[in-house]
Formats: C-alpha cells, structure tokens, sequence
C-alpha cells in the first residue's frame, strides 16, 4: 500500500482503488489503512483519499542516519556539485527501483531539484543505462527481456531499434559514464555512473543533472567519474548487503 501510494501520479487515492491496485479485500484494507494511519505513515483527507503521512519522513531518515550513508557520501556530492555547477545525486538500488538518498545543488546557480526519497525505475533515463550497461551478460539480458525499459522515457526507442540501445550501452561501458540530452525532460541533461560492490554488481548510481549544454557532456561525465571511484572506495561498507 505505501508503495503504491508512493507511485501514483495524483499522490492520493481511495480505498477502492488502493485495494485493487494490492489486490485485498477493501474490509481487510480498510483496517490495514486504519493501522497505518495511527502510526503517521498514511493520512486521510475529508474527500476520503489516502495519501504517505509524514511518520514516513521519520522512517527514512532513521534508515539514513543509522547507515551514515548519506552523510559519508555528502562531501563528496558537495565538491562534484561545486565543480560542475550541476545538482548530484546518489541513487541506492533495490530491487527494480532507484531510491534518492542524498543530494547537493549547486552553489549560487540555478539547479535542478530533485527530493530525497524520490524513486526512479530501475531503468529510467542516464541512470538506467549506467546500471543497465554494469550488469553480468545474463543479468543484463534478463532486464531487457522483461522490462519495462524507460531509458528514453515510454521505451518508444528500444523498441523500434534494439541494435541502437546495445550500441549505447556498449559506448556506456567502454566511457565508463552513462548521458542523457534532454531525453527524459526538455532542457536537461544528465550523466550517470555506478557504484560496484566488491561482486562486481551495481549498488548504487551517482547522478548529475543540470542544464548544461550537450558539448559539456565528456567533461561532466569525466568528473562524475572520478567522483564514482572515490566514493566506492569510502563507501564500500554501505554498498553490500546480505545476499
């Protein structure tokens, strides 16, 4: 339920359809949201919509705080922000999504704001390919087989020329840093890198993004990748899990 409410675009919805979109029984929703209500994560508005209350916020900075994650990585955000005039960002990966968990806009410039704790999917946009482009051979052709492959947007692209995609993410790998040229929002341009556990495997993704024009591109993704390196190495505690 709090996934779903997450995710959907008007930020709210009713019993009805929280239930379907779970598949439950809207007696059994209903006391589900009763419970998550008390708790602060869920609230109701007088048109009887159900929206993320801000016991969320509390949890999450609890989860960020208690790794230090966000405040070892912080430092270095900051100087790659400084450096390129662009807004950074680092991504955690779980499972098919790409949770936001620190972020630095650049100084005394016009930046793009993107909130901590927002999600992404897994394949969307720069950040998508850079992940996409890190994964094993089979891995990777897990992903594209089963999608949804959002790395220009709808996917219009991947489907109507597959050669084109694997050229891009051969390139992704041999630059070391994935771009994207205004492709996800007019205007924007961003570039992407991952960050590798000691498998080899992507645990996370650094991002920029800004408004810089596309020849700036080769230096921003250079920066950000010498940034990526630096930071793997800092924060390799936080980037394994149990699995």
């Amino acid at each position: 339920m709090l996934y779903y409410l997450a995710a959907v675009p008007s930020g709210d919805a009713n019993l009805t359809q929280i239930c379907r979109a779970v598949d439950i029984h809207l007696s059994k929703g209903h006391a589900i949201l009763g419970t998550l209500r008390s708790a602060g994560l869920v609230v109701r508005s007088q048109a009887k919509t159900y929206a993320l209350g801000p016991g969320v916020l509390t949890l999450s900075r609890s989860v960020l705080d208690r790794t230090g994650l966000a405040t070892t990585a912080d430092p270095y955000l900051a100087e790659l922000a400084g450096l390129t005039g662009a807004t950074a960002l680092l991504g955690l990966i779980t499972a098919d999504q790409v949770f936001i968990v620190a972020r630095r806009e650049p100084p005394a410039t016009v930046g793009v704001t993107i909130r901590v704790g927002h999600r992404y999917p897994l394949t969307w946009g720069a950040h998508g390919k850079a992940i996409v482009a890190s994964l094993s051979p089979e891995r990777r052709a897990e992903v594209l087989a089963h999608g949804p492959l959002l790395f220009y947007g709808d996917g219009a692209k991947h489907a109507a020329d597959t050669d084109a995609l694997e050229a891009e993410l051969e390139e992704t790998r041999r630059r070391g840093f994935a771009v994207d040229i205004g492709g996800m929002q007019a205007g924007v341009s961003a570039v992407s890198v991952p960050l590798l556990n000691a498998r080899g495997g992507p645990a996370a993704v650094l991002i920029l993004v800004g408004t810089f024009s596309a020849d700036l591109l080769p230096e921003r993704g250079r920066s950000t990748v010498r940034t990526a390196k630096e930071m793997t190495a800092r924060l390799a505690p936080f980037l394994e899990d149990d699995s």
